[in-house]
């Protein structure tokens, strides 16, 4: 069960979202299923298994979550939208040359929430010689965002692709390196992650320096077991879907949720996806990172995005009620 929100819920119908009645509830109800029965509340349980039992058809599908949520805001629009991916790189499993840049394995003594050593001290080298090395790629800005995007696909010399995922973090605070840029005078016009990419590339020392200016680290985990087809681990241990898996505030949005997306900018977005993830710089009622798929062309299009807009939990009909009454 999700803790009380702060900011105050408004109750709305499904009139009121834009662009709902053209939208596929059908995929959105097939990610729906993905995950739902992981739902630890009790009042999920039974929408699950009408979810379960629901139709194929496009019209089965609206009227599932027209009968059985309500849509709620919660918190004060405009939310910020934001777009990640899954990576594509090269790498190598053995240090060469071309691939001198770890990502690194969790190491044992780290527990969940402890403090551990900041970025800076781990570039600088205090875990060499453990042999906590999972893969080594030839890019220490790819590294950067690898662990910024949390997952990704390594294509190793042989051909082969492996597979990488969360495994842990340093217990430091996810500090924005856009912001940071800014701070230094950047426009925000040039804090896209291309642009930053790019800036640290041609600036070596201080992109390094502006690199470490985050202390939140990520460790990794190789991943055996996954079908190629599939899209990388989320929060709920399940893979999520390109264009219809949204990273969001546990804290304010329950993990497997319906969110109702009203994203505007550049690329206006009117979609139901699914709170399948979280994120370290995703927090407050009306912030979600929505996950754009994998390779190149996601990539480009989910490093432009910062957008506003608003975000509609669905709930279901007896938690919407209530949420209203606790605000």
């Amino acid at each position: 069960m999700m803790a009380a929100p702060a900011a105050p819920a408004q109750i709305l119908d499904f009139q009121d979202l834009e662009g709902w009645e053209e939208d596929d509830h059908r995929a959105a109800l097939t990610v729906f299923r993905n995950t739902c029965a992981l739902l630890r509340d009790p009042l999920w349980s039974p929408l699950c298994k009408l979810a379960a039992d629901t139709g194929s058809s496009q019209a089965e599908a609206r009227q599932f979550f027209e009968l059985l949520f309500r849509p709620v805001v919660v918190g004060s629009p405009p939310a910020l939208f934001t777009g990640y991916y899954e990576p594509e790189l090269n790498g190598s499993l053995v240090r060469t040359p071309r691939f001198t840049y770890p990502l690194y394995r969790k190491p044992p003594e780290l527990t969940e929430g402890q403090i551990y050593h900041a970025r800076d001290a781990i570039e600088a080298g205090v875990l060499r010689g453990r042999g906590l090395e999972l893969v080594w790629l030839d890019d220490p800005v790819e590294v950067y965002f690898l662990q910024v995007q949390g997952s990704g696909r390594i294509r190793l010399p042989d051909g082969k692709v492996m597979r990488v995922a969360y495994a842990g973090k340093n217990g430091h605070p996810y500090r924005s390196i856009g912001q940071e840029l800014i701070r230094r005078g950047a426009s925000m016009a040039d804090v896209s992650a291309q642009d930053i990419k790019a800036w640290v590339r041609a600036n070596p020392g201080p992109g390094r320096a502006l690199l470490n200016s985050n202390p939140s680290f990520v460790f990794f985990r190789k991943l055996d077991d996954l079908p190629p087809e599939s899209g990388p681990i989320g929060a709920m241990g399940r893979p999520i879907t390109g264009m219809r898996s949204v990273a969001i505030d546990p804290a304010h949005v329950p993990l497997g949720a319906p969110v109702w997306i009203e994203k505007d900018g550049r690329h206006p977005l009117r979609r139901l996806m699914i709170a399948q993830d979280t994120g370290g710089a995703i927090k407050g009622a009306q912030r979600a990172d929505i996950f754009y798929g994998t390779g190149f062309a996601a990539g480009e299009e989910a490093g432009r995005i910062k957008d506003g807009g608003r975000l509609i939990q669905l709930l279901p009909i007896d938690r919407a009620y209530a949420l209203l009454s606790d605000g």
